[in-house]
């Protein structure tokens, strides 16, 4: 009977970040193609998120089937993740569970990045554009998180 190696996930590290707040850097190389870690938390219908429109900046992330994950209860260091116009990986859904990969090789003490896309219900509009302003620095910044 073959014996089955357990993949270790690529060690991360969360600290202060220049893009914005907190920010999840590796510890170690990581190459392209890498499952680097599941974004974890408390699973609540759509319907039952509250809003608060005095900060626009939630942690949550919305799955195609209606529902939220919400990281402050149960979450990892995969929610201080931050947004990048340029980023170095990507968030894909494998059967209601989110996972981040390695878009290319990530050298250790580079900060994580992915594309948030934010979806919002209203309109685009330059009011909305600021209120999820990016600050990812990337020459090729569009100027906000939402997925234009």
């Amino acid at each position: 009977m073959p014996s089955r190696v357990r993949k270790v996930p690529p060690t991360v590290k969360v600290r202060r970040s220049k893009v914005h707040g907190r920010g999840v850097y590796a510890g170690e190389s990581i190459r392209k193609g890498t499952r680097i870690i599941e974004y974890t938390g408390k699973r609540v219908p759509e319907r039952d998120v509250t809003d608060d429109e005095n900060d626009p900046h939630t942690f949550y992330f919305g799955l195609d089937n209606g529902i939220v994950i919400d990281p402050e209860i149960g979450g990892n260091e995969a929610r201080w993740i931050n947004h990048s116009c340029d980023p170095n990986c990507e968030s894909i859904d494998e059967d209601g569970r989110i996972f981040i990969y390695a878009l290319r090789k990530i050298e250790p003490g580079e900060e994580l990045s992915y594309d948030y896309a934010l979806q919002i219900d209203e309109p685009i509009t330059r009011k909305s554009k600021k209120q999820h302003e990016c600050f990812c620095g990337s020459p090729d910044c569009r100027g906000t998180m939402l997925g234009l």
